[in-house]
């Protein structure tokens, strides 16, 4: 784009009053590239809005798997599904009636993801088997150098953009026991985030360590293969909880106990958008109500716990052991609660043997186990570690931020953020299911979509006002740490319990509030809080990107347009429905 001359001078850019004006109009769509990292649920969602709600964006996502779906692509073991409700877990833009069941096989959501995917154009832009190696700022060029190594060819190149987006997801870098001997277990070992399918437990002394919510699912398939003894190393007491969508399906006139969906409900509600409709919302209300079981001592967390511990008693009536071993201190939601369906019956089979003593080491041929009283060895065909991921960590891979500073060394005592999406020190590098972005109760899903409006904004505002690079102020940062650690305070989630939702006494993992909490406080974003690097450079005139006084929409007269125009209610403007539905903010 070039310049045309101010009436009265000549001058190149600001000096004194005489101003050399951009010859582009005022949206000002100064070409931009962007670089995504990862094609989950996150990464897919900015695939379809950032060609969307952007123009003269260049955008590539590289995903080092084979195919979409992130964590729904790695996790492929035996009952991986959904823990919430399905018709909860999706976008909204996307509302899917085929669930096969509420609480949808990982199979299936992989599935519904990569059908987005291709039915809103994302795949046109997102790179399989490609590996994203090294991040680093260039400070002189203001732009992110990426270095990403093609796996089917083994090529490595190095990628340049404007705008760095990590959308990595925080459950897919596998994290295995610490547990002396582990490389030298002489049977099949494997990891409950890259499972290997191909291999047959039938006959099989099978070992699993961990009770965590994939262990919860992987129990109790096992214990139903042919020939199978399992053998459960757990030493952490964990509730597990009613069905999240109970409720739900009781209001809806449905049974309970009875998840799976008939093929003339699927098509029912795939003919009856109403009907979807109504599910959907019993089931978001539902998750959105529940926020006061995560404040300690309120009457519902006090009536969840009484629900729970009932529950567990009824089902480990004949195994007091057991219940002993099971039953937590901490209140439910310390740790992340799994429904479990299943998984305490399997612990009755003649098949399970639950050992709750420490692990000494792991041996060529099993696992031993040490008290002050015993040694024991249980010897074993196969060790299944459930035992979970690396959370609000730094990627795999090297990022390096101003003056080199990795973010490695960046959150080395703790992974900091502003609002999770981005720290202070790595310009134009935005995060989405940062550190503090998961959540207890309420939808995951929708806060992912308010966090990518916002990053769509910052990206915005970065092309249309000629910023070169943004960033969060360090202040702003410290100020949102001070916040997450006050408000968890009085939250189930700092008892104590072991948890992938803490690292060092600090909760790292969730979003300090509820999900509507999350969605409000997203929703306009305070750009005071970020710091800002003009195109125009010091001494330039910051208001230049308003252009050659020219605008250039679709339709010249787009005001006038009925789904422009909010007619105010006669009489009793205040009573507009829209309004009164949304938190009052603006």
């Amino acid at each position: 784009m070039g310049d045309i001359p101010a009436v009265n001078g000549t001058c190149n850019g600001h000096h004194g009053d005489e101003l050399l004006l951009k010859e582009a109009p005022v949206e000002n769509l100064r070409p931009l590239k962007v670089i995504v990292v990862g094609a989950g649920f996150s990464g897919i969602l900015m695939a379809i809005r950032i060609p969307e709600r952007l123009r003269n964006v260049e955008l590539v996502v590289y995903e080092k798997n084979d195919g979409v779906g992130g964590v729904w692509w790695l996790n492929r073991y035996p009952g991986v599904a959904c823990d919430i409700p399905s018709h909860s877990y999706q976008y909204s833009f996307a509302p899917n009636p085929h669930w096969s069941n509420l609480y949808a096989p990982g199979s299936e959501i992989q599935k519904y993801l990569e059908g987005v995917a291709e039915r809103f154009g994302a795949m046109r832009f997102i790179k399989t088997r490609h590996r994203v190696d090294h991040g680093e700022w260039d400070d002189a060029a203001k732009k992110w150098r990426v270095k990403v190594t093609n796996l089917a060819t083994g090529e490595t190149f190095e990628d340049a953009a404007n705008v760095l987006i990590t959308a990595r997801g925080q459950l897919n870098n596998v994290s295995w026991p610490n547990i002396p001997g582990l490389d030298t277990f002489q049977g099949k070992v494997m990891h409950s985030g890259e499972w290997d399918t191909s291999y047959d437990f039938r006959n099989k002394r099978i070992g699993v360590i961990g009770n965590g919510s994939s262990a919860i699912q992987i129990i109790p398939n096992l214990q139903k293969v042919e020939g199978a003894k399992l053998t459960c190393f757990m030493r952490s007491p964990t509730w597990i909880a009613s069905p999240f969508g109970d409720q739900g399906m009781i209001e809806l006139g449905l049974d309970p106990a009875e998840t799976a969906f008939s093929d003339e409900q699927r098509q029912k509600l795939a003919a009856n958008p109403d009907e979807l409709f109504k599910v959907r919302k019993v089931f978001e209300t539902g998750g959105n109500i529940i926020h006061d079981s995560t404040i300690r001592g309120t009457p519902m967390q006090i009536a969840f716990q009484e629900s729970f511990r009932e529950s567990m008693q009824v089902k480990l009536a004949t195994r007091p052991d057991l219940l002993a071993l099971l039953i937590p201190a901490f209140a439910p939601g310390c740790r992340r609660l799994t429904p479990g369906k299943g998984f305490l019956e399997s612990l009755l089979e003649p098949n399970v043997t639950v050992v709750s003593s420490p692990i000494a080491q792991i041996t060529p041929t099993g696992v031993e186990t040490k008290t002050t009283d015993a040694t024991a060895h249980h010897p074993l065909d196969v060790l299944v570690c459930a035992t979970g991921f690396h959370v609000s960590s730094p990627p795999p891979f090297p990022l390096l931020g101003l003056n080199r500073l990795p973010l490695s060394a960046r959150w080395h005592k703790r992974a900091e953020s502003y609002l999770s999406l981005a720290v202070d020190g790595f310009p134009n590098l935005l995060m989405l299911f940062g550190p503090n972005s998961a959540i207890g109760s309420g939808s995951l899903t929708k806060i992912l979509e308010a966090e990518a409006d916002y990053i769509l904004a910052a990206v915005r505002k970065l092309q249309k006002e000629d910023y070169a690079s943004m960033a969060p102020r360090r202040a702003r940062v410290r100020d949102f740490m001070a916040y997450v650690d006050g408000y968890f305070k009085r939250t189930v989630y700092t008892d104590q319990c072991r948890s992938w939702y803490t690292r060092d006494g600090k909760v790292v993992g969730l979003w300090p509030g509820s999900t509507l909490h999350a969605l409000e406080t997203l929703r306009n974003p305070r750009w005071e809080d970020w710091e800002y690097e003009s195109l125009e450079g010091e001494g330039g005139n910051a208001l230049r990107w308003l252009g050659n006084g020219n605008s250039e929409p679709g339709d010249p007269s787009w005001y006038i347009n009925p789904d422009e125009v909010e007619v105010p209610v006669e009489g009793r403007p205040e009573d507009n429905k829209r309004y009164r539905a949304r938190p009052w903010s603006y």
